[in-house]
């Protein structure tokens, strides 16, 4: 089973390079939910921060890196599927 971590927070006490180090520490913390990939995407405007750690049983391309980005690059998903 996949691992899927993520945050958001209305605080500014922290820098966007402080959130993305907490985002990447708490996937990082469930590393053995998913030692195929791992992936993390972080809102420049706002603090939301989504990761994932990825356990490829049927998919084992690189297109189910995630967290995945729509096209346009207006939406952000992370799932387990």
């Amino acid at each position: 089973m996949c691992g899927i971590t993520g945050f958001f927070t209305n605080s500014s006490d922290q820098s966007q390079t402080e959130l993305h180090i907490i985002g990447k520490a708490m996937a990082t913390a469930i590393a053995h939910r998913g030692p195929d990939s791992a992936g993390t995407w972080q809102d420049p405007d706002i603090n939301l921060l989504l990761g994932h750690r990825r356990l490829a049983i049927l998919d084992l391309t690189p297109e189910g890196h995630q967290p995945m980005t729509s096209p346009s690059d207006r939406y952000v998903l992370t799932y387990n599927g």
